[in-house]
């Protein structure tokens, strides 16, 4: 009897250290049970230290790797990360229009956390007209929040102005808002969720004082398209509504927990000032002692010898 296994999209960029883009989001897809694939909008030389170079990923291959993906595999759910060009979000934009994405979360990445741009000064208002009203979910944190409503609008800093920014980019058309507050100054952190249909939540966690949250953004939003992943494969043609999605957000954030203290004491640069090392994506993985580093494979005693 043949299976298929909750099928998940990623389209952004590369970090070859590890943390972050499409690496965090394939190890996060796959801690969270789902077959991750992807579509590389650029290749980025980043590490701990942050970013150093961005190549863009020209958008015909782009097109190819979409048509590759998206007429080969049903996709249950897709997130989009880096898109970096106003061509790409459009491109996007096409994509899900024409095709079948699942249930969308669009994480609006505009900044790293270095301060390197990741997005064209010029692609900010087509995120803003185009590619939010065609997302199941947007996940911003407080600066992109404010870029998004205008470059005059400050961050959020309190519970109510966070609330007040989320009910605002729903007015703008996002289906639904996951406004997260991790950049606030201090005190446990407070993430807000708003939906169009009414849906009004806020999720608490105790803030992990750490350097190492390099790539929390994308480690959320695709356990969350994760999430989403599993339950619509568990009930194809079910409609995500405001419980499956305060459900799906809630486990992607005690996750994110989780592998934000499990990699807190991490030391993983050869020069750890100023570093900002990953979080531990395979915190839920069991590791067999038998497989602990230095430790011998058991091997069946069935298979022939080598």
């Amino acid at each position: 009897m043949s299976k298929t296994p909750p099928i998940t999209l990623s389209i952004a960029g590369t970090d070859p250290s590890g943390g972050a883009g499409i690496h965090a989001d394939l190890k996060t897809f796959t801690a969270r049970g789902t077959l991750g694939t992807t579509v590389i909008t650029a290749l980025v030389a980043q590490n701990t230290h942050g970013v150093s170079r961005v190549y863009p990923v020209p958008a015909d291959f782009v097109l190819d790797q979409f048509s590759s993906v998206l007429g080969d595999l049903p996709i249950d759910a897709t997130k989009s990360g880096m898109l970096g060009s106003r061509e790409l979000v459009e491109l996007v934009v096409a994509q899900r229009r024409i095709s079948d994405f699942g249930f969308y979360t669009v994480d609006p990445v505009m900044v790293a956390t270095s301060g390197h741009r990741l997005l064209d000064v010029d692609a900010v208002e087509s995120v803003r007209r185009d590619l939010l009203p065609v997302a199941d979910l947007i996940t911003p944190n407080l600066p992109e929040a404010a870029l998004l409503l205008g470059d005059d609008v400050a961050e959020a800093q309190t519970v109510p102005a966070m609330q007040e920014q989320a009910l605002e980019l729903v007015r703008r058309g996002a289906r639904a808002v996951l406004l997260k507050g991790g950049h606030a100054a201090s005190g446990a952190v407070t993430d807000v969720l708003v939906t169009a249909t009414g849906l009004r939540e806020l999720f608490h966690h105790p803030r992990v004082h750490t350097p190492n949250t390099h790539g929390t953004g994308c480690t959320l939003s695709a356990a969350i398209t994760a999430e989403i992943a599993v339950a619509r494969h568990a009930q194809p043609g079910a409609v995500v509504d405001d419980a499956t999605l305060q459900r799906a957000v809630g486990e992607a954030l005690n996750y994110l927990a989780r592998a934000i203290a499990s990699a807190a004491a991490w030391r993983i640069s050869l020069d750890s000032a100023g570093a900002h090392g990953p979080v531990d994506h395979q915190v839920d993985i069991v590791r067999a002692e038998s497989t602990a580093p230095g430790a011998a494979l058991p091997r069946d005693p069935a298979s022939p010898a080598l």
